[in-house]
């Protein structure tokens, strides 16, 4: 594969994408680096984050209608901005069908006099549904129906709505299948420790969740709002209860159970599963994939013990959270004041255009992507990243030739699996069809029952057919901020809308830019090697493939690096969970390290130039660093670490601590603060 990546002894200025000149200067400083934001007064082996970011750390603010900030928030805003300029020009002057029917989303999203005026009335029917619930065959059928077409988009929306999710995935024993898989849900609440904990913290957003369930029965017309609140909450914590934890639902083992619903109904008495699976569409399938067993057999128990009222009252709050975005003024207020303000601590809800694109993305964002794809990211940009990809493949391919202990046949499927890997850049091959997508003009609550009812209907006939690898799923477009390893299809996805600075500059030097992008792929590349990413083959299959002596290796190494970030602490009363975010740590080590060695193999055996007083080891790290800074309001911070797999940023940039060309490059030495002795630095792949 060519190499688009100029030796940079050679030259300091990458060229890209035919558009970059020598003339041409790169988004940050004179290489790429923010150097300007930088705080040398902390020495780099005591706080190598506050040494590259304390400047910003400082200087920078979190815009009020923001739970956080980050080089990451800044490109979603400038995605937002083009998808809306996309969007507005297809309300206002179609091109295509697709484009009508978006532009339609839109301006019936910001129509807020006829949603003002329309109150609760798109509710009504829904609303009776849930008040004729008498029996439990009723509450099957009608959660059933409520997930149709309930599809969540606003604050409120980290988890399922309902206490089961049927969710259409790829079967982990036979990634050419698609699965039908029963996924635990229905909390209220970020994760079960909001309900299980005496935390003050966690005591606070129950007593806020309290006050939010009251408030939108009240403006329901339902009277007894404190009441029908309490007796949610009630329910919650019984389910939170028989919820299994975030570090055991991760584990590709436990979660694959599969029965066929005679074994189910059998299993777990006390919900009518028949009514259910036949309402969702799943009641033909054969055999169903349990995520997380106990808790669906506890859901199923806690259901037949549930009196219909208090099931009345829970159908009736999903319904109306769900569709929060989309109702009256009063009800969007009441959502923020919660899941915004309460939770993460957000001070201000942010511009109602924002929301609309959101909405959009969210129910057509692949129509919108493909024009997005069209103006913003050329295929010459393509192509030099896909070569990139290339080259840390060929690096971390190196390294698995290099472990000294991982067998020799097992090293074999190793590099099997990464030469299986797809790698897709900027945009998906194929575009979904939305001809049978019904979009009325003026009709905002009715879009969006009908959007949700499309895409489960799609994802109903996907799981029919033989799985489509070239496929990207719902919630990864040409203008999502983020970069994906989809597992059971060894695949990687890397969206035009993340190629940008810091992590991709063509202007910037090489060291910045395999220390910033070429991290990131390295990343994606390790998630197919991470704690659960190693379960599976080149095929996708879950399957053993390693022999015991590799997986004893392996599992001693990342447990030495669970412990290093449950170390951390992110507050004074509270440290992150190593095993929460493992796998993301494996793929941060990992990345950096083939990311390294790409860059080396770069130089073509010459040494980097030093630019402004800095080697080319140095720009890598720093460049590295830079990416993840970060700025959190704690409430936020907390939810996020009981939440979310993923470290904060500060945390993700120590990373660098368990290399030794780190410490050759800053002079790292014992007695500072992230010293690390030889043996105690960790070394997966």
């Amino acid at each position: 594969m060519r190499s688009q990546f100029m030796c940079a002894a050679a030259m300091a200025v990458l060229l890209v994408a035919g558009h970059a000149s020598a003339a041409d200067k790169p988004e940050f400083g004179e290489v790429g680096l923010d150097l300007a934001s930088m705080d040398k007064t902390v020495a780099p082996g005591d706080d190598f984050y506050a040494y590259v970011n304390g400047g910003w750390l400082k200087t920078a603010t979190i815009p009020a209608d923001r739970s956080n900030y980050s080089d990451v928030a800044r490109l979603r805003e400038q995605s937002l901005a083009r998808v809306r300029g996309i969007v507005e020009a297809g309300a206002a002057s179609p091109s295509s069908a697709d484009a009508r029917k978006f532009g339609d989303i839109y301006a019936s999203f910001m129509d807020e006099a006829a949603i003002e005026a329309a109150g609760i009335t798109p509710l009504k029917a829904d609303l009776a549904m849930i008040a004729a619930v008498k029996t439990p065959q009723d509450v099957a059928r009608v959660m059933a129906a409520l997930e149709r077409k309930q599809r969540p988009f606003g604050y409120g929306s980290p988890q399922p709505s309902f206490p089961v999710y049927p969710a259409v995935g790829i079967d982990a024993k036979d990634p050419t299948k698609g699965s039908s898989e029963l996924v635990q849900g229905g909390l209220g609440l970020p994760d079960r420790e909001y309900y299980l904990t005496d935390d003050p913290k966690f005591a606070a957003a129950r007593a806020a969740y309290k006050t939010y369930l009251t408030q939108i029965f009240t403006l329901a017309g339902m009277g007894d709002g404190a009441a029908r609140a309490d007796r949610i909450i009630a329910f919650e914590t019984a389910l939170a209860k028989v919820h299994w934890s975030r570090v055991e639902s991760r584990d590709a083992d436990k979660v694959y159970n599969p029965m066929t619903p005679a074994q189910l109904i059998a299993a777990a008495p006390g919900f009518d599963w028949k009514t259910y699976l036949d309402g969702a569409g799943f009641g033909a399938r054969p055999v169903l994939i349990l995520n997380q067993t106990s808790a669906i057999t506890g859901f199923a128990k806690l259901a037949g013990a549930t009196d219909m009222e208090t099931w009345r009252d829970y159908l009736a709050s999903r319904l109306i959270k769900d569709a929060a975005p989309v109702l009256p003024k009063a009800f969007v207020e009441a959502d923020f004041a919660f899941h915004g303000k309460a939770l993460t601590g957000t001070p201000e809800l942010n511009a109602r255009w924002k929301r609309g694109i959101a909405a959009v993305n969210l129910a057509m964002g692949d129509a919108v992507g493909k024009s997005y794809a069209a103006q913003y990211f050329p295929p010459e940009a393509k192509a030099k990243i896909e070569d990139l990809v290339g080259e840390v493949k060929a690096a971390f391919a190196r390294r698995i030739d290099r472990l000294d202990w991982m067998a020799p046949q097992t090293k074999v499927r190793a590099k099997l699996k990464l030469a299986n890997l797809r790698v897709e850049v900027g945009y998906p091959e194929t575009w979904r069809d939305y001809s049978a997508l019904t979009i009325v003009r003026g009709e905002a609550f009715a879009n969006s029952q009908r959007a949700a009812a499309f895409e489960y209907a799609r994802n109903l006939a996907e799981m029919e057919k033989p799985v489509d690898r070239a496929q990207w799923w719902l919630t990864l477009t040409p203008q999502t901020v983020n970069a994906f390893n989809a597992g059971p299809l060894n695949k990687l996805a890397f969206p035009a809308g993340f190629l940008a600075a810091p992590w991709f500059d063509p202007a910037a030097d090489p060291a910045v830019n395999y220390g910033a992008i070429g991290s990131v792929i390295g990343h994606e590349i390790s998630h197919s090697f991470d704690d659960q990413g190693a379960k599976l083959d080149e095929q996708g299959r879950l399957i053993a493939w390693w022999t015991p002596a590799d997986l004893t290796a392996f599992e001693a190494s990342t447990g030495k690096l669970a412990a290093q970030y449950d170390a951390y602490q992110a507050l004074p009363d509270l440290k992150l969970n190593g095993r929460l975010t493992l796998g993301e740590n494996v793929g941060d080590l990992g990345g950096l390290a083939a990311a390294l060695d790409a860059y080396h193999a770069s130089l073509g055996g010459k040494p980097a130039p030093v630019i402004g007083g800095l080697t080319g080891d140095q720009r890598f790290f720093m460049s590295y660093a830079q990416s993840y800074r970060t700025l959190m309001r704690e409430p936020f911070l907390r939810q996020i670490i009981a939440t979310d797999p993923h470290a904060p940023g500060q945390f993700r940039a120590y990373e660098v601590r368990n290399f030794d060309a780190w410490y050759t490059a800053f002079d790292v030495k014992p007695g500072q603060k992230l010293y690390l002795a030889p043996a105690e630095r960790v070394r997966i792949w």
